[in-house]
């Protein structure tokens, strides 16, 4: 049987594909593209977990000193004899990686910050012979691998100081990676010391970037093009590639032929559908792309176990609060846009290319909103269409997984809603405890008047169901001596909603349905059906519940309808 090569979860390192036996997508064309059409400072911003640190490490062991060309054998660029002859192997490099500038204030940022720069130089300058420095030089290379920040200014001039001391020692300008480059500013605006952030970076950046004669070309990655008045002041042959550009699309990503060639390869060819539907739908220019981090991860899930269910890997690899902002501001247009991209459908947003996280705060209703849009589009909680038409953007959610973020944090903004209204949420706990199921039906629709609902278009029925199924679930959770299973396993099958109260030996089985086209009637009697059918009812009578309430409750944009059943022990 032959011996697979290990899925790459969380590896960065290029090296690593080669020599430790890692499946590697080819993505070595991205250093051709470069070369040939980049700018002098070349900025690149793709959503989290689409590649980029990986890319960026790619360059690094390509154009740097010392590189080992047996890497690249049998890779698409080792195809491109006169590039690899001109290029690889024949540049300094310096690469930095901005992703842990992090503090709850300025000066633990700015310490991090001088940690990485202090790290890089370490790795460089063990490679260099002092004898070939000058006396001057040499101290201040020490300086910086010891962390030696006396003066502010030793830091800003640092990359700078580096590209110097490198064009002396090999007499070739150096290549500088940054990668994550706006992670600090993030940081720094979550904490209230964005502006001290700002000044710092810009400084950093202005001097290794700007007027440079010892810089061959830079690139830098992040997930958002923040303004270049913030930043970037003053670059001339600036070039900036975001999702909506057509340079470098397949680069970032797998494409559908790359994941069919990863399910084949690991035998996994029959879970092709699901895989698209749960991680593909990412429009980067005209190339439609798939998550890799949720790729790998779900192949592996699935070559340990073939009954293994689809997981949102991409979702818990962050906070989402970006989507919580947006409920939480959230006007009553802004809301009906919501409801049409949870329901399948486009909206249509001009967004701004460029952004600053101050904007995020702006208390322009209307400014706010419209960057908000603009950030879910450049993480990657929504994506394009079709290509963009006069400035306008057809935006949709991608895929699945991101569809399950949205109605998580709708449901997580619907219970914090309702649960302040607490008379209310009571009488609708009591009356589904005691089986009056028209105040049931009455409160649930005056919950769902101030929520957001799916309408009736093509989002899958089972869709639907679970988005309703959620808020339901949400509100009798709510009610912490309740002992509430979802999707629980109950005589011949699965119900719903079940629901137990031991004190009051009192039970519920909850069958949620979605009513197309508003067809309530039909929908409840399914519901009742399926509970009948099922015997949802048995493990209840088997944990001692006298008094069991089957409930159907079709639902329908938001309004809903139930059907009751008493049924006693």
């Amino acid at each position: 049987m032959e011996l697979k090569k290990k899925l790459p979860i969380g590896i960065e390192f290029f090296k690593d594909f080669k020599r430790e036996g890692f499946y590697y997508v080819d993505k070595t064309g991205f250093i051709r593209d470069l070369i040939n059409s980049r700018g002098s400072v070349n900025l690149i911003t793709r959503p989290r977990r689409f590649g980029k640190s990986l890319n960026m490490d790619m360059l690094k062991s390509f154009f740097e000193f010392g590189a080992d060309i047996s890497l690249f054998e049998g890779l698409e660029i080792f195809q491109e004899k006169a590039i690899c002859e001109r290029y690889m192997g024949k540049y300094p490099v310096i690469s930095v990686s901005l992703k842990d500038v992090a503090g709850m204030d300025f000066q633990t940022a700015c310490d991090m910050l001088g940690a990485a720069v202090s790290e890089e130089t370490r790795r460089i300058g063990q490679f260099l012979e002092t004898d070939r420095l000058t006396q001057f030089e040499e101290k201040r290379l020490h300086a910086l691998m010891d962390g030696d920040f006396e003066k502010p200014a030793y830091l800003y001039n640092s990359l700078r100081f580096l590209t110097e001391l490198l064009y002396r020692y090999y007499g070739v300008p150096a290549i500088v990676l940054i990668d994550e480059y706006d992670v600090p500013l993030d940081k720094a605006c979550q904490f209230g010391y964005y502006p001290e952030m700002v000044y710092l970076l810009r400084s950093l950046f202005s001097q290794v970037f700007k007027t440079n004669q010892n810089l061959y070309f830079a690139v830098i990655t992040g997930c958002l093009r923040i303004a270049r008045e913030s930043i970037f002041t003053g670059l001339n042959n600036f070039k900036v590639r975001t999702i909506s550009d057509i340079d470098f699309a397949e680069y970032f990503g797998f494409t559908d032929s790359e994941v069919k060639d990863m399910l084949r390869y690991y035998g996994l060819e029959s879970f092709y559908v699901q895989i698209r539907e749960w991680y593909d739908g990412y429009r980067f220019g005209n190339t439609n792309v798939y998550c890799p981090w949720d790729v790998i991860n779900q192949c592996d899930k699935l070559r340990v176990c073939a009954d293994a269910p689809m997981e949102a890997h991409w979702e818990n690899s962050s906070s989402n609060a970006i989507v919580q902002d947006i409920l939480e501001t959230a006007t009553e247009t802004t809301k009906s846009e919501v409801e049409a991209l949870i329901s399948g459908e486009s909206v249509e947003k001009i967004l701004v290319p460029e952004l600053t996280y101050t904007d995020l705060d702006s208390e322009d209703q209307e400014i706010r909103q419209t960057y908000l849009w603009s950030v879910l589009f450049a993480t990657g909680y929504l994506t394009d269409a079709a290509a963009p038409e006069n400035g306008v953007h057809k935006l949709v959610i991608p895929n699945r997984e991101v569809m399950g973020i949205y109605e998580k944090r709708i449901r997580s903004w619907f219970k914090v809603k309702i649960m302040r209204d607490t008379d209310r949420w009571k009488d609708f706990c009591d009356a589904v405890k005691t089986g009056a199921y028209e105040e049931v039906q009455k409160l649930f629709n005056e919950f769902m008047a101030d929520s957001i609902s799916i309408r009736d278009t093509y989002v899958k029925k089972e869709m639907k169901e679970n988005f309703y199924h959620g808020m339901l679930l949400g509100l009798l959770r709510a009610e912490g001596s309740w002992n509430v299973r979802s999707n629980a396993e109950s005589g011949t099958g699965y119900t719903d909603i079940r629901l137990e109260i031991p004190a009051s030996g009192v039970g519920c089985v909850i069958e949620v349905k979605y009513a197309e086209n508003g067809k309530f009637d039909q929908a409840c009697a399914r519901a009742m059906e399926q509970i009948e059918k099922g015997a949802y009812v048995d493990v209840l009578k088997r944990d001692g519940m006298q008094t069991i309430h089957k409930y159907g409750i079709a639902c329908y944009k938001k309004t809903c309808q139930i059907a009751y059943c008493l049924e006693t022990g």
